[in-house]
């Protein structure tokens, strides 16, 4: 273990040159009193690892001098090949690029390991796509994904919810959630803002550059969208006492219970009811969601819930009680024959 922290210390060093004590410890999970033990042992060793005081400085490595230590693990390379599942490289239109990949890497490796990490792609896929969904296909993914690489602005043609509309942007990323790509861009206003890439009917390049906003950190963008995005949809609370298995059952039922119930409560209890005060977007957990589970769990609140669940208990035991009305298929007409002349 420490070995490999290590290794991946002086890589990072070698990557991205100078970096304070407090970001190495960051990336590498550890504390600040361990990058500086870890440090003086990468001097101890020989590797000339210079240290550079006040606000600006932090660690780097002897300009001129890298390592040769660049050889991949068989567990890395595995890693690599799993990276390299083909349907989102497909979709940016890196398919070829990324099997000429595939093919290099494969002949750099020592024989006995190109078994193990060729056998990644044919034991492990991936399908991001949830159940009964098919996505839209995103037409102009590859002219996207070049104006992101190549920092170039970019024009389209946009159909949201509300109106077709023409928008020229600074794309700063591209995100792939739930089988959706998504493009984060900048407009008029400093705040990115977010396109669904289905969404866009047309689009071209600009030959215009744009420089990207300082420390854009993309990946905690997208994060703190998607959390002010379920808040705010998130705008009534139901109070709901759950049995053990109703709580299994919630888990499995629909994705919305599910997520809510995880929310509220992250461990199962087994051998107690729970009440769990469960955020939902208006009108979304309706009765027919909670009837799934049965008696396994009671409505506490709200009233507008509790009459509702209410009312349908009554129809359901009225259709089935003993005697009750059952539907019959109505008996075809007989079709009357004209008399005889």
């Amino acid at each position: 273990m420490r070995a490999s922290r290590l290794l991946s210390l002086l890589m990072t060093l070698q990557a991205r040159g100078r970096i304070s004590a407090s970001a190495l410890a960051g990336e590498l999970g550890v504390s600040v009193r361990t990058i500086y033990r870890d440090v003086d042992e990468l001097s101890q060793t020989g590797v000339p690892v210079v240290a550079e005081r006040g606000a600006s400085g932090g660690f780097q490595l002897l300009d001129g001098w890298r390592t040769r230590l660049t050889g991949l693990t068989l567990p890395e390379a595995r890693a690599l090949f799993l990276v390299g599942l083909p349907g989102p490289a497909r979709e940016l239109g890196l398919g070829e690029a990324m099997a000429s990949a595939q093919l290099k890497l494969l002949a750099a490796l020592p024989a006995d390991w190109q078994v193990g990490a060729n056998r990644v792609g044919a034991r492990f896929h991936l399908d991001p796509v949830s159940w009964y969904r098919v996505p839209r296909r995103p037409d102009h993914l590859p002219i996207v994904a070049q104006a992101v690489w190549t920092e170039r602005r970019l024009a389209f043609t946009y159909q949201s919810w509300k109106k077709l509309g023409r928008r020229v942007v600074d794309p700063l990323g591209l995100v792939l959630k739930g089988g959706d790509w998504y493009l984060v861009a900048r407009a008029s206003r400093p705040e990115p803002l977010t396109f669904k890439v289905a969404n866009i009917l047309e689009a071209n390049t600009s030959a215009e550059g744009f420089t990207r906003p300082p420390g854009f950190d993309l990946a905690a963008f997208w994060a703190a969208s998607v959390r002010r995005f379920e808040d705010g949809l998130k705008q009534q609370t139901a109070l709901l006492r759950f049995s053990p298995k109703g709580l299994s059952l919630a888990l499995e039922t629909s994705t919305s219970l599910s997520q809510a119930v995880q929310a509220a409560c992250p461990t199962v209890r087994k051998r107690a009811w729970v009440t769990l005060a469960i955020r939902f977007e208006k009108d979304a957990l309706t009765a027919p969601d909670l009837l799934r589970l049965g008696a396994e769990v009671e409505v506490l609140g709200p009233a507008a819930l509790r009459d509702e669940l209410r009312r349908t208990s009554l129809a359901l035991h009225e259709l089935y009680r003993p005697g009750g009305r059952v539907r019959k298929r109505p008996a075809p007409r007989r079709r009357r024959t004209p008399p005889r002349a």
